[in-house]
């Protein structure tokens, strides 16, 4: 038997550890020690202590049955994290797989930080927090590790137009919304500041007077002026208000977030609207100007705006004159001021009137050349006789106005336009802008006045129709229009003679209609009045009253009297002859001469469409 044989193993078990303590005192034992241990719950803040900090964690004491790692990286924040500090830190899972401890000082962090928000909403408290970064619309703030969105328009009471400047500054802000939802909170920088300028505000309109000089910075602008931050009240500075010179948009001589100093011009307490003015801080501009400057001066400035009725020339910033449409050129055409000069145009001008007081100039350019009226040669360059050619500037119902030269204007009366046609309106023969060549009738200089003609060019035909259309002769005539007066027939040669209603009926009882082409008798003939009155119906009525008459007596030899009558001359007869051979050679010279003048117009056209 060996010695291990002789071993009491009973003995040996009933004095293992703890062996000695009976059932009542090992369970008093267990409860001291159980009370020695925190009771933790999962997804729960609580507060650890530092035992330990090593390369990659640290281990934190919870008062649990084991201690908890967390990774060093999550106290990046604290680079003086010691032994003994205490931290709150999140619990995650009492024991992984492996029986440790799992914690979070980030999410702690979090749930920290979503706690305090939501007790700023309720209490609206002030948090602060790091601007991150900037993004569509505003910027993004940390809140102890919570992102919350800082609208544009609730930064700051003023428009703000670079939101980079804020990123990586601290800025307290107040939260206005939380979404639960999607965990989305907005805050606001703005509100802190509207309560500090409710106060300025309330001061600055108390102590408002006009005139008073306040400064302000330019907060914002458009074309009609621009807004002026006063301190917690806005004021607007209209554009015309900013200088004496006229400007077409404030950022010419201003510029955004400039300090401007400005005078109170006017303001509204019940609208909290003031009307602020720069230019009024300077002296006015027309008290400087020069005492040399008298009507008559001339003087030199740049065209500043263009309207329908003149231009405004500026002389000096604040100082302008009218040049009226009417005085730009000596034409009595008013056309528009855009032919003469633009806007930004530098020229000269001369002083027509002066009214310092009023602040009130008018200029004028045609002054600049001499009036054409008042040349020496006036008189012998349009003498009456002469022949010219010139523009047709306008038409009326009594004639036709052309412009010779700039200046100089005549008038063509519509009765001197043709010999032959009888023009209603002037349109019937020329438009505006076209060329006519005139002859001068009349020459009224001191007036100002000529009296022009375009007929006068050719000979007086109605010498030579005299003889062609003599009364009793028959021609061929076209009506050209007919009314209830009568009708107008188109002649040889283009003239116009005219028929009443009862010399238009024809052979047949019809009347005559406008378009056909019948014989016609002349009637009457007044070279004066330019008049042929003829008849269709004496045509065919005549012969036959002839031939009755004829009935009645017996034909006779020439020089022979009738029964009843008395002896015709031989002579006579033969005169008469010789008198109708002359119509003949007549009208075959007006033709000649007809034709020769419409080819030497022909030829005229020809050549100045070259």
């Amino acid at each position: 038997m060996s010695a291990n044989d002789d071993f009491n193993w009973d003995e040996f078990e009933s004095q293992k550890f703890g062996g000695n303590y009976s059932k009542s005192e090992r369970a008093e034992l267990e409860k001291m020690y159980g009370d020695t241990l925190n009771t933790v719950q999962e997804e729960e803040v609580i507060k650890g202590t530092v035992v330990g900090i090593t390369d990659r964690d640290v281990i934190l004491n919870i008062g649990f049955k084991s201690d908890g790692l967390v990774p060093i990286s999550e106290f990046r924040d604290q680079p003086d994290l010691k032994i003994g500090d205490e931290v709150e830190v999140f619990i995650e899972d009492q024991e992984d797989p492996n029986g440790q401890l799992i914690l979070s000082r980030k999410k702690a962090k979090i749930v920290k930080a979503w706690d305090n928000i939501y007790k700023a909403l309720e209490n609206d408290t002030i948090l602060e927090g790091m601007v991150r970064r900037r993004t569509k619309g505003g910027l993004i703030i940390d809140l102890n590790g919570v992102e919350a969105f800082l609208p544009g328009s609730q930064i700051d009471v003023k428009p703000i137009r670079d939101f980079d400047v804020f990123v990586g500054k601290k800025m307290e802000v107040k939260v206005v919304k939380i979404n639960a939802a999607f965990d989305n909170v907005v805050v606001s920088h703005k509100v802190l500041i509207e309560k500090d300028l409710e106060q300025q505000r309330f001061a600055i309109l108390n102590n408002l007077e006009k005139g008073q000089v306040l400064e302000g910075v330019i907060k914002n602008m458009t074309n009609f002026g621009v807004f002026i931050d006063l301190g917690g009240v806005d004021g607007l500075l209209h554009i015309t208000d900013i200088s004496w010179g006229r400007i077409n948009h404030p950022q010419e001589v201003l510029q955004l977030d400039q300090k401007v100093n400005v005078v109170v011009l006017d303001f509204d307490e019940d609208k909290k609207r003031i009307s602020l003015g720069m230019k009024q801080l300077t002296p006015h501009p027309w008290d400087a100007l020069s005492a040399e400057i008298t009507v008559g001066s001339r003087v030199k400035g740049k065209i500043v705006n263009v309207a329908d009725y003149g231009a405004f020339l500026e002389i000096l910033p604040g100082v302008e004159g009218l040049i009226h449409v009417s005085e730009m050129s000596w034409s009595q055409h008013l056309r528009n001021p855009q032919d003469f000069i633009k806007q930004g145009d530098e020229i000269e001008a001369v002083v027509l009137t002066l009214d310092r007081d009023e602040r009130k100039m008018s200029l004028g350019i045609k002054q600049l050349t001499e009036d054409p009226w008042t040349k020496q040669d006036v008189l012998t360059k349009y003498a009456v006789g002469t022949r010219h050619s010139g523009v047709v500037r306008n038409l009326t119902n009594f004639g036709l106005f052309i412009e010779l030269e700039e200046g100089v204007d005549g008038l063509v009366h519509v009765s001197d336009l043709s010999w032959t046609k009888k023009i209603k309106h002037p349109s019937e023969f020329v438009k505006v802008g076209e060329n006519l060549d005139v002859v001068v009738l009349e020459l009224d200089a001191p007036n100002r006045r000529l009296a022009l003609g375009h007929k006068q060019l050719e000979e007086n035909p109605w010498d030579t129709f005299a003889t062609l259309f003599s009364v009793g002769s028959i021609h061929k005539a076209t009506i050209l229009e007919k009314s209830d007066k009568g009708a107008v027939l188109e002649l040889p040669y283009g003239i116009e003679g005219f028929a009443y209603p009862k010399n238009l009926v024809k052979e047949d009882g019809a009347n005559a209609e406008a378009g056909e082409s019948l014989d016609f008798k002349v009637m009457e003939f007044s070279k004066d009045d330019r008049k042929i009155v003829l008849s269709h119906t004496n045509v065919y009525s005549d012969p036959k009253e002839e031939a009755a008459k004829a009935d009645k007596f017996t034909k006779k030899k020439p020089g022979e009297a009738p029964k009843s009558g008395k002896p015709v001359d031989p002579k006579k007869a033969k005169d008469s002859e010789r008198s109708t051979l002359g119509d003949l050679d007549a009208l075959s010279a007006l033709k000649d001469r007809m034709m020769s003048n419409e080819a030497n117009a022909g030829k005229s056209g020809d050549e100045a469409s070259e």
